[in-house]
């Protein structure tokens, strides 16, 4: 059993499309990141950065005490090396797969997150900061279209663990500012990814969480945004 400690984020997402794919028992906790269950000690016993997903297996391979993970990154591995799938096992092809996978972590991860803050949740709009970021995001999408020229997923003919950690952050592309259309390689992917049974089954999970949340609140936001290093939450 893999206990998730989930929030239907492009980070949590993630973790669903595996184990939806992979066919693992789980079990989603809730973690509303708006109302900062975060911060919650017993989450913060695992998972120390104070971010979801972090997950616990109750069962690992090496049969002993459970093992936790945090980072979605390192999820995706721990699980890809669990069941042996979604990851290649010869040098080339693991290499190719987890250049993917932390081109998505250093780069279209922080830079369309900072693109969706600037763009949707920012007080004010700094037209310098949405420029940048959704140009930098612009230019993201051209690196994974050349990419995918004449490849079916981003590291070949298999889908791999780098396509799940990809995918849901392209997924709220018009939010990004950008047009698939631009880009006809990541267009085809992303629709093909899309309509794969188990993405819409890993979708699914979070609707029921996003439908009962409301917009996020003035207070919600200070929470997601005002952190520090002294006890997490910026006192206002």
């Amino acid at each position: 059993m893999i206990e998730l400690y989930y929030w239907p984020t492009p980070n949590g997402h993630k973790i669903t499309l595996f184990l939806e794919e992979a066919g693992l028992e789980y079990r989603i906790h809730p973690v509303d990141i708006s109302a900062g269950d975060q911060f919650q000690p017993a989450f913060l016993a695992f998972s120390p950065n104070n971010r979801m997903p972090a997950i616990i297996d109750t069962a690992p391979a090496d049969g002993g005490e459970p093992i936790t993970v945090f980072e979605s990154g390192a999820i995706l591995l721990y699980l890809a090396e669990k069941t042996g799938q979604f990851l290649p096992s010869d040098v080339r092809g693991k290499k190719t797969v987890t250049e993917w996978l932390m081109w998505q972590m250093g780069g279209l991860g922080p830079m369309a997150g900072q693109n969706h803050h600037f763009g949707v949740y920012a007080p004010e709009k700094i037209p310098y900061a949405i420029t940048r970021y959704v140009d930098e995001t612009n230019r993201l999408y051209g690196v994974l279209d050349r990419r995918l020229q004449g490849r079916t997923f981003v590291a070949g003919e298999d889908y791999s663990v780098a396509d799940m950690a990809i995918y849901p952050w392209v997924y709220p592309w018009q939010r990004q500012q950008q047009n698939l259309d631009d880009f006809p390689n990541l267009k085809r992917w992303f629709y093909e990814v899309q309509a794969r049974p188990a993405t819409i089954r890993a979708y699914a999970k979070g609707e029921a969480l996003s439908q009962n949340r409301a917009t996020v609140t003035e207070e919600g936001k200070k929470i997601l945004f005002g952190q520090t290093s002294a006890g997490g939450q910026k006192k206002s």
